[in-house]
Parts: structure tokens; sequence; C-alpha cells
């Protein structure tokens, strides 16, 4: 899996061994953006509350692992034994609101729909409020039956508790992480979706399946360019259609390369009108 998948992974037994301001430093060094000061001591509240919640357990740790459909980042994920454990932190925090359950939901969601590996295995969400109440939160599956666990709440007090009753109750074999992370991440985004992710600076591979479809995007993408870049050099105009079966990502390469002429400092700088033509009509 690419390094920008992710801004730090390590076995655990190396994350536990290894000090603080390393992993941070890690972290400051992968991510694409300026780091906030506010963000360096989140992380420092992450990193030491799960030193202490994974101490003497086996599996691997992923700080920042990338949601690309959604454009975000998961704050971490944890392999151990058959459960994928999908954290999402509010340090400091004594609530759980509605929208940091769904948050975390979301994450969930997506890696048990799109992410190829995660499709049979336990995917376990869990929201930890730091100074929330403690409270007994229950653990069970959804409806579907899916190995997918409904969402969790957890605080600083409760988090290795928690884990150690979904390990107890999520049997299953012990999850392969190298094969995890490399597995087949395929999306369907929405267009709004699809825009939210390419604006926030993801790359149509990101976002796009990681089959011979997204082959497909990329060179379609990199062929328009290039007729663009022809047509403003040689002061020609120039029409291009698109076509392919409904879900081939036709849409996707029109805001790709809408996106990627969006700077009015460039010279290859654009306004795109975008028609996109169905069975039924068409949409402006």
């Amino acid at each position: 899996m690419p390094l920008n998948r992710y801004y730090y992974a390590a076995d655990l037994t190396t994350f536990l061994t290894s000090p603080n301001n390393a992993i941070i430093g890690e972290l400051q060094t992968n991510s694409a953006f300026d780091i906030e000061l506010t963000q360096s001591y989140a992380w420092e509240g992450q990193i030491s509350l799960l030193k202490q919640v994974l101490a003497g357990k086996k599996g691997k740790i992923y700080f920042e692992f990338s949601v690309p459909r959604m454009g975000k980042r998961i704050d971490v994920v944890v392999i151990i034994g058959a459960v994928v454990f999908v954290l999402e932190f509010k340090l400091g925090s004594d609530v759980y609101t509605r929208a940091a359950i769904e948050q975390v939901w979301d994450y969930a969601l997506d890696l048990k729909n799109f992410h190829k590996p995660s499709h049979k295995i336990y995917v376990a969400p869990l929201l930890i409020a730091t100074e929330a109440q403690g409270q007994i939160s229950l653990i069970s599956p959804t409806i579907d039956d899916d190995h997918l666990l409904s969402p969790i709440n957890a605080n600083g007090q409760t988090l290795r508790p928690m884990i150690e009753t979904i390990l107890e109750f999520c049997e299953g074999e012990p999850i392969n992480a190298v094969e995890w992370e490399a597995g087949l991440y395929a999306p369907t985004p929405t267009i709004v979706e699809a825009a939210q992710a390419l604006y926030a600076g993801h790359s149509v591979e990101d976002i796009s399946r990681s089959d011979a479809n997204a082959t497909n995007l990329t060179e379609t993408s990199s062929e328009i360019a290039r007729i663009i870049q022809y047509s403003r050099e040689n002061n020609q105009k120039s029409i291009c259609f698109v076509t392919g079966v409904p879900g081939a990502g036709k849409t996707l390469v029109g805001l790709n390369v809408a996106t990627n002429h969006i700077d009015k400092t460039n010279e290859l700088y654009s306004v795109f009108p975008f028609w996109e033509w169905s069975a039924c009509g068409s949409s402006a």
C-alpha cells in the first residue's frame, strides 16, 4: 500500500517501544499538509493512551489511514487477532456526539464495503471520548451478519477492557496485516464525493478502483490533458468524447481534468462547460 495511504504504520511491538517524538516526527514528515500545533498535541495524546491500552498486544497499527472516497483519514486503525479496529478519538471530550458516532461508522462502512480484504473479517468501529462518563456499551453485529460491529463508545479507562471484550466476541483466524494493507480498495464514489475528494487533493487513482478501471481513467485523463495543452499551443479548438458503460468513470474523468486546470496562475487554466449524457437525457 502506498505510503500516502497512512502517515505511520508499525507492528505493535515497534510502536510500543518507539519514543513518542519519533512517531510524531514520522507523522509530520509523511503529512501532505503543514501540521498545526493542535494536531501534534492530538497525536501525542493518542499515542500515549494507546501505548497504555495496547501494552502486551501483538498486531499492527496505522495512524491517519486514508479513506479516499470520503477525502478523509481515520485517526487510527489497529489489527489485532481477527479484528480490524477503527478508532476515532475525541480527546478531552466528555460526550459521544451523534456526528462523531456517524463519522466512525462511515469509516467502518467504507472499509467493509470497498476494501476487499475487509469484506469477510471483523471490523469494529470505536469512538473514544476520553473524558466521557463510564458506561456499558453493547457489542453487537449488524443485522446483515457481515462481521461488521455496530459503533461502540469508550473512554480513556474503558478502551482496553472494551478491546479485550471485542476480541473475545470476534473469534476467527488472525488477520495477515501485510495482505490486508495491500488489498484492493474499490470505491464507487458519487459525483459529490468524487468532487470533494479531488478538491481535497486526492488523485483520480486514489478515489477509483485499483484495477484496470483505474489505469483506463488515468490514461484517459492524461490524454485529455495532452489535448488541452496541444490545443493551447497551436491555437486550436478541440472536442473530446469520453464513452463508457455506467459506472466506468466518465464523470470522474471530467472532474479530474477540471480540478487539474483550476489554478488561474497556470498557463493551461481553463473554464470547462461539462455535460454528461445518458440514455434518459442529459445534465449540465
